[in-house]
């Protein structure tokens, strides 16, 4: 047993999504990510059973972990009742936990995905918030889009939202308390810790590429290889 799979078995994803794969392939038939991606979650399963610490390594600098949407369609399906997104999340701790995340383009990404989603959640109490949705950033969003955020007071308006108003309503300001009620947990739960991780490694990987943190940003954020879509 290799010490990588020590880790992941004290993973309680891993103690209850892994029990006793008999290959079947049904979770790769359910998997809307295993039809587009070079994806297969059976395969991943059977790396992390051999328990072979190369081999999980190799795993964990992949790009194939970052594929999985995390639906859970194979834990609906599974006669064994595994659930390889589970083993998935394990894996894309570990990775992060380890360093290895920097090592793909998929596992990079997730500086731009921390700042924006978790950025948004700290800052403003929203998954997703209106004013730091930049249309630069999303062109394909159409030119529809690039009109709301041109509008967006009006728009918000109209519709009969409240944002950052005070009071009730939708988008309305979250009060200061309950911010800081939502930054306490994630001190408690270690996300603090582990967002310190990715935005210092990732700073770390874009001196080594030659690039300020913004412009490694800029580039995590846009560019995607053609290398990751089935043939």
């Amino acid at each position: 047993m290799g010490k990588l799979f020590d880790r992941l078995a004290q993973d309680v994803r891993i103690k209850e999504g892994l029990k006793s794969c008999i290959n079947c392939g049904t979770c790769v038939a359910i998997c809307p990510a295993a039809e587009f991606y070079k994806y297969n979650p059976k395969t991943i399963v059977n790396i992390v059973q051999t328990r072979d610490d190369e081999q999980i390594e190799a795993l964990l600098k992949s790009e194939t972990i970052w594929y999985c949407g995390e639906c859970m369609s194979c834990m609906t399906r599974c006669p064994r009742k595994n659930v390889p997104g589970m083993v998935i999340m394990a894996l894309r701790s570990l990775s992060i936990d380890m360093g290895y995340f920097i090592e793909s383009e998929k596992g990079r990404q997730q500086f731009a995905l921390q700042r924006q989603l978790c950025g948004n959640i700290l800052n403003y109490g929203y998954c997703i918030y209106p004013r730091t949705f930049q249309f630069r950033e999303h062109p394909e969003s159409g030119p529809v889009m690039k009109w709301t955020t041109e509008n967006l007071d009006d728009v918000f308006k109209r519709l009969g939202a409240n944002l950052d108003g005070e009071g009730p309503g939708v988008l309305r300001k979250i009060p200061q308390e309950a911010l800081d009620e939502l930054k306490a947990i994630f001190d408690v739960t270690g996300a603090t810790e582990r967002m310190e991780t990715v935005e210092r490694l990732s700073a770390q990987k874009a001196e080594e590429m030659g690039l300020t943190v913004d412009e490694y940003y800029e580039k995590v954020f846009n560019e995607t290889g053609s290398c990751h879509l089935n043939d």
